[in-house]
């Protein structure tokens, strides 16, 4: 049964539904435009504490941001592999966009030129990192607080930028809790905010009934490349070797909380 409820909430591959009516009963959804702090739905909760009170429980990556921000408004289309892209990846010069395996690296789904977005889980169950959000939870823990850190990058050849084991998780125990090495910082004030989880089997007629507190940066990063595809050739615990499709941005103020 646990199977299968998990795979009703987290099925992150299945084709998004036809745009119908907008689902009504639902908390705040995800993603939004952080920009934008108006919302219509009411249903509230206490935020989740800060990821250092929290275990990790994954990472993975969206190819385009789900969200939209201040440095990541340029639209990439609709449907599944739509989304956002990075303000700066016209001015990207000809060694960043060069690919240096040539379509065949470890990590697939992503090119130097693309924007991608990052998500890294926690969860208040007491549970290791593992593959996909059902890591999230246990038997003993199926109703946890969830939040999100979440950061938009724009992908260069390029050694000099971001190195992605930066933010990995690498075995790191603090306090008797999962964490990635570390977080991004340096790309502004992170926006938070209540809302759902996310991905292409969700839309606004097809909500998520999970309720995640989010805490979205605003400016993008400039990450390598290859430490993405040396993050897949390591074997990371979550099993991540492409990147996923999005959701596409929820805009109904019905469906969206209010940003303080």
């Amino acid at each position: 049964m646990r199977r299968v409820v998990l795979c009703l909430l987290f099925a992150l591959f299945a084709a998004p539904a036809a745009a119908q009516d907008i689902c009504h009963g639902y908390g705040p959804q995800s993603p939004r435009d952080i920009g934008n702090p108006e919302g219509a739905n009411r249903r509230v909760w206490s935020p989740a504490p800060p990821p250092s009170r929290m275990n990790l429980c994954n990472i993975h990556t969206h190819t385009n941001a789900e969200h939209r921000g201040p440095g990541f408004f340029l639209p990439a289309g609709d449907g599944e592999h739509g989304g956002w892209r990075c303000h700066g990846t016209a001015e990207l010069s000809p060694e960043e966009l060069e690919d240096p395996t040539h379509g065949h690296g470890a990590f697939h789904g992503v090119v130097p030129g693309d924007t991608i977005e990052v998500h890294w889980v926690f969860s208040s169950c007491d549970v290791r990192p593992g593959e996909g959000l059902g890591a999230c939870l246990s038997d003993t823990c199926a109703n946890p607080e969830l939040r999100v850190e979440a950061q938009v990058f724009l992908v260069v050849n390029d050694p000099d930028a971001a190195d992605f084991a930066d933010f990995a998780y690498a075995g790191t125990v603090r306090h008797g809790l999962h964490q990635p090495r570390a977080l991004p910082d340096g790309t502004g004030r992170p926006v938070v905010f209540l809302g759902s989880t996310t991905g292409p089997s969700f839309t606004q007629s097809v909500c998520s009934p999970l309720q995640v507190t989010w805490s979205v940066r605003p400016a993008c990063m400039k990450l390598d490349i290859g430490s993405l595809h040396r993050w897949a050739e390591a074997g990371n615990v979550f099993n991540e070797t492409h990147s996923h499709g999005v959701r596409q941005l929820v805009t109904a103020p019905e469906l969206l909380s209010e940003i303080d």
